[in-house]
């Protein structure tokens, strides 16, 4: 009889942790079972936190303030026939020429301009943007958190601030969960419900289903094609499959074939096309970018650098060329070259990291440390990289800002222990005399 007890309360007791792990999905109503029911709150304050690095990692947003509103009035036109249209929605074109789009929790979505310049039309563009929306309706994103590893980093990303000017675990963190995010591929069943979602919203939207069709056969081509960057980029993280193309033309001819050829439900082709016409014109640059880029990746610094000066010359008002060509030239040791290409990057886009990281790094090669503390804490703000940290560091240090510098050094001591930042930091607050104190030594 006691063992019958012991077991009862035991039952009871595990029953009710099964009941507090149960999310609801807010597209089904369904509850899910997870070890941690994540609110609206903290999601929206996680994808808040995390999309800026995702952004970051994708080389910055796009500059063209009237795309982005072009894309964000698509964007806001789905979310409002969702079933989550009170999300404070973000949409961004980011400026990745790899084809892909992303979803962040809490309502921050993207798309790369490589997929972007690939579409034909607005219905095509509101297939991709509802797919996404999707996702975050249904919080797809953080049901893999929940399930995965990283809920207990998200718990505590949500549960520190961060000034953004330090390399604390809590900024490492962020960017874990971004880069999880954004490495994750989803389940079948989650793009299947993504899809489906996508279309409903664009049919609610006055869009033509038509746009998700011919949008699922240029997929099916490319997938044939094998293309590298359709394969490295959107079919990594989500999947396709002509069974998934075929699902999604029986839904569209079941549920919404009254539609297919209904005016009211248009394409929106010609409001596209002028939106893309000035994206279109940075196409031929951005394909000498890329191959600048393999061509570095292969160690061939000298082909990379013709291959940059030639995108620059027909792009020169892209700040992400510039900021790559001044890259080059500060790893080829063309420091005068390279502070010339920083300098105009910055002045043309100022929210980039990397641009502030070379700058910062170039003033601090002049013994211009106010300069440099200056940029590299941009580029701290934008994402804390451990490089970028250790030179923060070492202009606090030229500054006079000791306790500052023996920080910084043993937080990029903390996290890269075993490596040549980490361990030049050690020696640098130890020289400091904060050293054994700050490393726990």
């Amino acid at each position: 009889m006691h063992r019958v007890q012991w077991l009862v309360l035991f039952l009871l007791v595990l029953g009710q942790a099964f009941l507090a792990g149960c999310a609801v999905n807010p597209v089904t109503g369904k509850s899910e079972l997870a070890f941690y029911s994540m609110s609206e709150q903290e999601e929206v304050s996680l994808g808040k936190k995390a999309f800026p690095e995702a952004i970051q990692r994708m080389q910055g947003e796009y500059d063209d303030p009237r795309l982005k509103d072009y894309v964000t009035l698509v964007g806001m036109r789905l979310a409002k026939v969702s079933q989550r249209p009170n999300l404070d929605y973000t949409f961004k074109v980011v400026n990745d020429s790899s084809p892909n789009a992303f979803a962040m929790p809490g309502g921050n979505i993207a798309i790369t301009r490589g997929l972007l310049v690939a579409l034909e039309n607005e219905a095509q563009l509101a297939a991709v943007l509802g797919h996404e929306l999707g996702h975050v309706t249904a919080r797809h994103s953080v049901q893999n958190l929940q399930r995965g590893m990283l809920l207990n980093v998200g718990l505590q990303v949500l549960s520190v601030s961060s000034s953004g000017t330090s390399y604390s675990g809590v900024a490492r963190q962020a960017g874990q969960i971004a880069g999880s995010i954004l490495d994750s591929s989803y389940s079948r069943e989650q793009e299947r419900e993504a899809d489906r979602l996508g279309i409903d919203y664009m049919v609610k939207a006055r869009y033509s289903p038509k746009g998700a069709v011919e949008l699922q056969e240029f997929l099916a081509k490319k997938g044939g094609e094998g293309e590298s960057q359709w394969v490295q980029g959107l079919f990594r993280t989500h999947p396709f499959s002509t069974e998934r193309m075929r699902d999604n033309q029986y839904y569209i001819d079941t549920r919404y074939s009254w539609a297919l050829n209904d005016e009211e439900y248009a394409s929106g082709a010609g409001d596209f096309q002028r939106a893309m016409e000035p994206l279109r014109k940075t196409k031929e640059a951005y394909g000498d970018y890329d191959k600048a880029r393999e061509k570095e990746q292969a160690k061939d610094l000298a082909g990379a650098i013709v291959l940059y000066e030639q995108a620059v010359h027909k792009a020169p008002e892209q700040g992400l060329l510039q900021s790559a060509l001044g890259m080059a030239h500060l790893k080829n040791n063309s420091l005068a070259e390279a502070k010339k290409c920083l300098t105009r990057a910055v002045q043309l886009d100022g929210d980039y990291y990397e641009s502030h990281f070379g700058l910062g790094y170039l003033y601090l090669k002049e013994n211009n440390p106010a300069l440099a503390k200056e940029h590299l804490q941009k580029s701290m703000k934008f994402m804390p990289t451990l490089s970028s940290a250790f030179f923060l560091a070492e202009s606090y240090e030229k500054t006079g800002e000791i306790a500052k510098a023996q920080a910084l050094y043993g937080q990029v001591a903390a996290a890269d222990p075993g490596g040549n930042l980490g361990r030049s930091a050690v020696s640098r607050a130890r020289a400091l005399g904060g050293g054994g104190r700050l490393l726990g030594r």
